[in-house]
């Protein structure tokens, strides 16, 4: 599979930490050309030098998902120094406000929507468009726990995450015709800041919570490797005929590499073949 990657251009969003900037480096390592995008300026350098260092092709793009101008002004810029993008990927966001909803500051609450949903909807809009001129496009969506079933004391980060995969459902089902395919990926628990940030929230996070992110932070929770083979296939060929699925690191996801996806597997709803 590794082949495929070698000159093609990938715009990763959050690249500056945690999952997204694994995968930047992942993708680097198979000869992709990466378009780092992140808010911190110190991230995007940290980042970049190490993707420098091990031989790999990377452009920093300073830039707020939240923002459409800034989000379609960094897509412009990554065109421009590599001629087009064939895969993003949406690692961008927030764990935003812990504790129950009825203790929740509102704006809080808002921003972590913003960040989470529109921050993805700000970057589809901004890169698609050439994606179906092209006839040729990959955008897979990093979705999250809260998005397969209800996570108390976070629902502003479930809320965002739901809604994510519903858009990425109705974006493929538009694009169906353009050959450009979108997923979202359930990348399992995995030790990254937003760890911390739940051990710091004790109580507020609850037992359940805090016993997994203790588990996370002890063992490095889901195997770097194991993610980067599932979003290779995603990016990869190999799957052009999935799209607008939520496919999870831990389901058995080889198995769609030659077979037909049913049109209600691995949704919101998640049925499953019985």
């Amino acid at each position: 599979m590794h082949a495929h990657f070698k000159d093609k251009s990938i715009l990763v969003t959050g690249a500056g930490r945690g999952i997204g900037k694994r995968l930047a480096i992942g993708f680097a390592k198979l000869g992709a050309r990466i378009g780092l995008l992140a808010r911190s300026k110190a991230e995007l350098d940290a980042a970049h030098l190490e993707i420098e260092h091990s031989g790999g092709n990377a452009l920093r793009i300073r830039a707020d998902v939240c923002d459409y101008e800034q989000v379609h002004t960094a897509v412009d810029r990554m065109r421009v120094h590599y001629g087009h993008i064939d895969v993003v990927i949406c690692s961008a966001g927030i764990l935003g406000p812990i504790g129950p909803f009825l203790d929740n500051q509102m704006k809080a609450w808002m921003e972590t929507l913003q960040a989470n949903l529109f921050g993805v909807a700000n970057t589809c809009r901004a890169v698609i468009p050439s994606m179906v001129e092209r006839r040729s496009g990959k955008v897979i969506v990093l979705a999250g726990p809260g998005a397969e079933t209800s996570r108390p004391n976070f629902s502003a980060y479930a809320v965002s995450k739901t809604a994510v995969v519903r858009l990425a459902e109705v974006l493929a089902d538009e694009l169906s015709e353009s050959n450009v395919q979108i997923n979202c990926v359930g990348p399992g628990g995995t030790y990254t800041s937003t760890t911390d940030e739940i051990l710091h929230a004790g109580g507020r996070a609850g037992w359940k919570e805090t016993e997994a992110a203790s588990q996370v932070r002890v063992t490095g929770g889901t195997a770097p490797e194991k993610q980067m083979e599932l979003f290779q296939f995603l990016a990869s060929e190999h799957s052009n005929h999935i799209s607008g699925k939520l496919l999870n690191v831990t389901d058995d996801w080889k198995k769609l590499q030659h077979g037909s996806v049913g049109h209600g597997m691995y949704t919101l709803r998640r049925v499953q073949k019985s």
